[in-house]
């Protein structure tokens, strides 16, 4: 029996008609749901006959197969009908099964599979239910396997955890029993096709025009800049924009758990963390990665998030003329992302003490940008901060950019302005060196 067959039934007789989007209608005819399990079927089979072809091929080639299929079947089928037939099973065959739709839909960011029949997706940042279903929980695990296993990752109950990628970039992350009580969990973070760039920032909302100008300046002379955020306020799509100003002259080194940034520039060596394998050995973490990056003579070090350990060597390296270093971390404000590297940095196993790391922490950040989701769904800079020095035991810092929320709409909507504190940042001089000017319209009329 198909999957798509064996879920109708299954909708029947729980009686969750309301749930079942238009792709698995289930007023649709037995003969429909007979020949979609015939061609299902022999599929499997013919394509067995046609080993190591690209997915363009193997799509080409289920076509062909159907359409020699429905020849030999007399059925009372319309044509469109034997086009939902084909588009099923290969969404089931080469792709990942009822979540592809939502996968290829532009924009929907998010994909969460909390169960086989509980899928949700965020669409312009607000999360809404899906009607698309599972047909049970090792159907879920076959499309989980599906994802991981060209990655060279596994999961099990020994190893029910994972964090992988899509082809395009996507993050994914998986989780199965014993851990996940429900049964097997799957969350895909979408990223576009084509990387955003510092103009879609500006009419997404994110960041006005005279911000983005000057994050370009800081990065282009070299300041070491931190992204800070919580969770899904768009740090990676922020750091991907930051990284596509460094000059093209220069050797770039990215360093990742999961390969998500997408830079268009030619002198790249993009480094990926490595798993423990069945017996626990072999694992490379981003604190090794960090360490050999810094024997590949780089000219930027971009660290896509920093969670541990790696931190101490992040700073070293800031501090000892690896310059221009690019990074995020989860953070709540740019005093609150202070705090965690501080913690991070005592994960290394070192007793320092807490000044000796907050005169390294002053040193090494030039300048944090803080992210934050907001209440509406949308994204917003809400500060561009400067890390100034030590007095006493406290790390000196000075907003130069900040978000000011004023209210909402009647929709829901937040309305807000960009503004400068009126504050000229310390490293001015440095980037008048690189030969950047600051105009002083971008710091007037300041609070």
């Amino acid at each position: 029996m198909s999957l798509f067959k064996k879920y109708i039934e299954e909708a029947q007789a729980t009686e969750i008609k309301k749930n079942v989007s238009d792709l698995t209608d289930i007023n649709k005819s037995l003969e429909f749901w007979e020949m979609e399990t015939n061609l299902h079927n022999y599929l499997l089979e013919e394509l067995k006959k046609y080993p190591g072809q690209t997915k363009e091929k193997e799509k080409q080639k289920i076509i062909e197969l159907a359409d020699t299929f429905f020849e030999q079947e007399s059925s009372r089928l319309t044509f469109e009908e034997k086009q939902e037939i084909i588009h099923y099973v290969t969404d089931e065959l080469l792709a990942y099964g009822p979540i592809t739709p939502l996968l290829e839909d532009p924009k929907i960011s998010e994909v969460m599979v909390n169960h086989y029949d509980e899928v949700y997706y965020e669409k312009e940042g607000k999360i809404y239910r899906s009607h698309v279903h599972f047909v049970d929980s090792q159907h879920v695990m076959r499309v989980i396997e599906r994802i991981v296993a060209p990655l060279g990752r596994r999961i099990d109950e020994s190893s029910p955890m994972v964090d992988a990628r899509l082809p395009d970039g996507s993050r994914v992350n998986a989780i199965i029993p014993p851990l996940a009580l429900k049964g097997p969990s799957l969350t895909i973070r979408k990223f576009s096709d084509t990387p955003f760039t510092i103009k879609d920032l500006i009419n997404f909302g994110t960041l006005d025009v005279k911000m983005a100008e000057f994050l370009e300046l800081c990065v282009k002379s070299k300041l070491n800049i931190f992204v800070s955020g919580g969770t899904g306020s768009g740090k990676t799509s922020t750091l991907n924009v930051l990284s596509s100003f460094i000059p093209n002259n220069e050797r770039i080194v990215t360093i990742e758990d999961a390969a998500e940034l997408k830079l268009h520039q030619e002198h790249i060596v993009a480094l990926e963390s490595r798993p423990p394998n069945i017996e626990g050995k072999g694992e490379i973490t981003i604190r090794d990665l960090v360490k050999n990056a810094l024997r590949m003579r780089p000219d930027r070090i971009v660290v896509g998030e920093v969670r541990g350990a790696e931190a101490l060597d992040m700073l070293q390296a800031m501090n000892t003329g690896h310059e221009g270093g690019l990074s995020t971390g989860h953070g709540n404000s740019p005093r609150d992302i202070l705090s965690r590297i501080e913690t991070m940095v005592l994960m290394a196993g070192y007793e320092l003490p807490i000044k000796a790391i907050r005169e390294q922490i002053a040193n090494a950040i030039d300048l944090i940008v803080h992210q934050a989701r907001m209440k509406d769904g949308t994204r917003k800079i809400t500060h561009i901060t400067e890390v100034l020095n030590l007095e006493g035991d406290t790390i000196v810092l000075q907003d130069l950019f900040v978000f000011k929320e004023k209210g909402y709409t009647e929709d829901g909507r937040i309305i807000g302005d960009f503004a400068s504190t009126g504050i000229r940042p310390r490293f001015t001089e440095q980037l008048e060196v690189n030969g950047y000017k600051l105009p002083a319209s971008w710091f007037f009329g300041g609070w």
